[in-house]
């Protein structure tokens, strides 16, 4: 079915059609924020207990800058709260509901913040 020379590959097909090498690697798609977080500017704070086996745990979304910058602010706070915590992508997770004591200490530091959620 190939030809010597052809720069295609067989893809299944029912009509036995040809698909070019170069179109089955999906291009990169752009850094967008992940589904259901606005990217508006402010720095949303909840609680959260999905995928946590019932522990309560405070999460900031919407914070500006580099990995670096995240990781820098990510120690601050689990110092300030006297907690543990990670980082998930752009999300901070900080052990416990710290929500009040967060709000505060980001408005502090300069950030539009608001607690978001029940």
């Amino acid at each position: 079915m190939t030809r010597p020379g052809d720069d295609a590959r067989l893809v299944y097909s029912t009509d036995g059609g040809r698909v070019p090498h170069n179109r089955l690697v999906p291009a990169k798609p752009a850094v967008r924020p992940a589904p259901g977080i606005p990217d508006d500017g402010v720095v949303r704070i909840q609680r959260d207990r999905k995928g946590r086996g019932g522990k309560t745990a405070t999460t900031i979304t919407g914070l500006p800058g580099s990995e670096a910058d995240l990781d820098a602010l990510l120690k601050t706070l689990k110092q300030h709260c006297g907690s543990g915590g990670s980082r998930d992508g752009r999300t901070l997770v900080i052990q416990g509901d710290h929500r009040d004591r967060l709000l505060e200490r980001l408005l502090a530091l300069g950030h539009k913040a608001k607690l978001a959620g029940g």
